[in-house]
């Protein structure tokens, strides 16, 4: 797993289907929308885009009919005054305009996804919400070419995420905590300016700059896995201006970090499982040794003790280590469409050829095929270390570890050791978990998916329960993978799409389930864009 705390994953689109797309261009004036709510912020200049930053993830310029532009905001709302940064916006306009309903802005969530890399590539998904919205999406502050965090160089990157990043000896755990503080320091000397205002409370009042630019009376909104967090921080700031909402692979608001990294090794643990369980069976079709679903796992951790001792090739001269293995199986994981190329990846691990899985780790860390990362490592950790004031001390986290091997025998330990992530950090945290009350907020419907590794299914109780009552209204799907709307269950997304379209919220406590032969296609990991992460 990354060194970082991936205490949120980013959305299944940026690794699974999102082709890299697309920057922004200030050319082009655009009419002062109708809608009111513009409360003095000037309208966007609305213009072609251009092909994506590096920190976005690189690629092609997206399709015609994109269109792009930038908002300035205060680099510090303490100082509304001063300096201000520029945030990233794509946008493509409502097909139906007659009965346009306004803006309906994404968050596909990381932190430190780029949602204007994310959202064309993702756009197929959300086809039906177009007719009668404007889809939006944004690089948040700290993000792609939104004042991007930025910390170690591509080669430096490479060598940072394949070396051991989880430790058994004295000398391991010295190297472990010499890259994390050089790490840490490179962040400080390329970012220092930004990196105390990129948290998400922040983004959250970009968030009301965007919807006043937009000129929408209310911020109606999608906000995927840390995008749920965002939605409900925004949801607290102000929650007379919420719109229709919906907040998907939630993140637990009541978890502090040690809680969610726990959470999340026993939400991959259960996915590794589901998965492993698939592959026994279909049977003589599946690649893997074991008659059990325990024997497949207990063989994925032989796979990690012989890659700890010897790497085998990856891809170029670089080696498949451990933890660049583990990242790919943690990858692999966000999506059941992605779980063939596991079974394939693993097997050829096992028969000494380490392509596969390192793709899908490269996808993981936002790195291209040309060796380019993009910036949601960086960004992830500036966004979670200003965010959370936990701080844990190596002895705290060496007495953490048997509760985290306890709850993943596979990827426990990487979780562990990624508390320390925020340990040395130059800018303090403001609170341990995110307040989101939001008393007098309109409906939000919260979606929780009880096969997800990065989010885990109790997250979505815990949002309705702080959201307040009458506010978040809970729907359970029963599948696998991260998120709900994405995997094109009919149930999730004629629940999802009458409330944004027509305004009626489901009943609470709605269940989604799967066709028992519901099956998914094989993907093929794409480039990276910036996770999933988590």
């Amino acid at each position: 797993m990354p060194r970082y705390l991936l205490r949120v994953a980013v959305a299944v689109a940026l690794v699974a289907g999102a082709a890299s797309t697309s920057g922004c261009s200030d050319s082009g004036e655009e009419k002062t929308p109708k809608a009111g709510g513009t409360e003095g912020a000037p309208p966007l200049k609305w213009g072609d885009c251009e092909a994506p930053t590096a920190a976005e993830g690189g690629g092609q310029a997206p399709p015609k009919g994109w269109q792009c532009a930038t908002l300035h905001v205060p680099l510090d709302y303490a100082d509304p005054e001063g300096e201000t940064i520029p945030l990233a916006l794509i946008r493509a306009k409502a097909r139906n305009q007659d009965e346009r309903l306004g803006s309906l802005v994404f968050n596909f969530g990381g932190p430190g996804g780029s949602g204007i890399t994310t959202l064309p590539g993702a756009a197929k998904e959300y086809e039906a919400l177009r007719e009668r919205y404007d889809l939006v999406s944004f690089d948040p502050r700290g993000v792609g070419r939104s004042a991007p965090v930025l910390c170690l160089d591509d080669k430096q990157l490479d060598a940072y995420y394949a070396s051991n990043s989880s430790p058994d000896t004295p000398a391991a755990v010295k190297e472990y905590l010499d890259n994390t503080r050089k790490y840490q320091q490179a962040c400080e000397a390329n970012s220092g300016k930004v990196l105390p205002h990129v948290g998400t409370e922040n983004a959250a009042r970009d968030l009301d700059r965007i919807r006043q630019a937009l000129g929408d009376e209310k911020l109606n909104y999608f906000g995927i896995s840390y995008g749920t967090e965002l939605g409900g921080v925004y949801a607290h700031l102000f929650p007379d201006r919420v719109g229709r909402a919906v907040f998907d692979a939630v993140v637990d608001p009541t978890a502090t970090s040690e809680e969610g990294a726990l959470g999340q090794a026993k939400g991959f643990q259960l996915a590794l499982g589901n998965f492993a369980q698939d592959c026994v069976d279909r049977g003589d079709e599946c690649r893997l040794q074991g008659s059990t679903a325990k024997e497949i796992e207990d063989n994925i951790i032989k796979l990690q003790k012989q890659l700890a001792a010897k790497p085998v090739p990856g891809i170029g001269d670089r080696m498949l280590t451990e933890s660049s293995a583990t990242n790919g199986i943690a990858q692999a994981l966000y999506s059941q469409e992605l779980w063939p190329l596991l079974e394939q990846g693993l097997d050829e691990a096992e028969g000494g050829q380490g392509q596969l899985l390192m793709a899908l780790s490269d996808a993981l860390n936002g790195r291209d095929q040309n060796g380019n990362y993009s910036n949601i490592g960086a960004a992830n950790t500036a966004i979670n270390c200003v965010d959370s004031k936990d701080r844990y001390t190596l002895e705290q986290t060496e007495a953490k570890l048997p509760a985290f091997r306890a709850a993943s025998p596979v990827f426990g330990d990487f979780l562990g050791w990624a508390m320390m992530g925020c340990t040395g950090w130059p800018v303090p945290g403001t609170a341990s978990t995110p307040d989101v009350s939001a008393p007098g907020a309109d409906p939000i419907l919260v979606i929780g998916n009880t096969g997800d590794p990065a989010t885990p299914y109790e997250g979505a109780r815990k949002m309705v329960e702080r959201l307040g009552p009458g506010v978040g209204v809970e729907l359970t799907y029963k599948g696998e993978g991260h998120g709900a709307y994405n995997s094109g269950d009919p149930c999730v997304q004629g629940a999802v799409n009458s409330y944004l379209l027509e305004g009626k919220v489901p009943p609470a406590n709605t269940v989604c389930t799967p066709p028992p032969d519901a099956s998914q296609s094989p993907a093929q990991p794409s480039a990276p864009v910036e996770p999933l992460g988590a």
